[in-house]
């Protein structure tokens, strides 16, 4: 599936954090500096070498744990058309906090090749409050979109800004739920919080729960430790080490990707 998806079987995915949408609080009226600064990052992701961008609504927090605004979709879509229009990378959407049937909505529309799912099954105490799992909707909702199989899931096992209402979860048994029971497509491994590294004990029980499965490092990604993520996990998603100064709210600096995608190659 990476191959097929990606062009390698080891891929990096870089992120572009949308400013403020219409529908979030922090909203300016202004739509035209989110996309340039879209485009802006889609080059620069492009041109330091990355493997495939997610799109996100990062900075509408904060998030309703719902479905989002019309206008909010709107704006995403918009969005990702001006990023496939400048780079033929394959595009994944991803809607927050848990918004997967918006995400599969747009990413059809747009030709969007996958999209990130953070609650997908069971449930999750988040700073929203609980969220649900929704793999049957989601599940029917992209058959009724006539997306297939094209349009892959990257599911979230024990996703970050989260715990499990249950003090005992396993991740191993999530991460089977996640694959046999949900029919993800990949399933992501995070840290605790945005740019947090995850536990590389939690990686390797997913891995070895799920040894078929495209398994994906979804935080704290640097050039420094990418080696043994990918020795053990199949690609990694890569938002705040790629920021200049490495300061989340900065745009994307190519040279930082370049640096990052030349510690993946050694």
């Amino acid at each position: 599936m990476l191959e097929e998806l990606f062009g390698t079987r080891k891929p990096v995915i870089g992120v572009i954090h949308l400013l403020p949408l219409p529908g979030s609080p922090r909203w300016d009226g202004r739509m035209e500096p989110i996309l340039l600064r879209a485009e802006q990052e889609a080059a620069a992701l492009a041109t330091g070498g990355v493997h495939g961008i997610v799109i996100e609504n990062f900075f509408d927090a904060p998030f309703t744990k719902g479905r989002v605004d019309a206008a909010t979709a709107c704006a995403l879509t918009l969005a990702a058309r001006r990023v496939m229009s400048i780079c033929e990378l394959p595009v994944g959407i991803n809607v927050l906090r848990n918004d997967g049937l918006t995400a599969l909505a747009v990413a059809a529309t747009v030709g969007a090749r996958f999209i990130r799912v953070n609650v997908y099954t069971g449930a999750m105490l988040t700073d929203q409050g609980i969220i649900e799992g929704q793999a049957h909707e989601l599940l029917r909702y992209r058959r009724e979109l006539s997306a297939g199989r094209t349009i892959k899931i990257l599911a979230d096992v024990m996703v970050k800004h989260a715990a499990p209402l249950t003090p005992k979860s396993d991740i191993r048994q999530m991460a089977k739920d996640t694959v046999h029971r949900g029919l993800a497509d990949g399933v992501i491994v995070s840290g605790v919080a945005t740019g947090a590294g995850p536990d590389i004990e939690d990686v390797r029980a997913v891995r070895e729960a799920v040894p078929s499965t495209p398994i994906f490092i979804g935080s704290g990604t640097t050039k420094d430790n990418i080696g043994e993520l990918l020795r053990i996990a199949d690609g990694v998603i890569v938002a705040s080490t790629l920021k200049r100064q490495g300061v989340l709210e900065n745009p994307v600096d190519v040279d930082r990707v370049r640096s990052l995608m030349s510690a993946a190659a050694r």
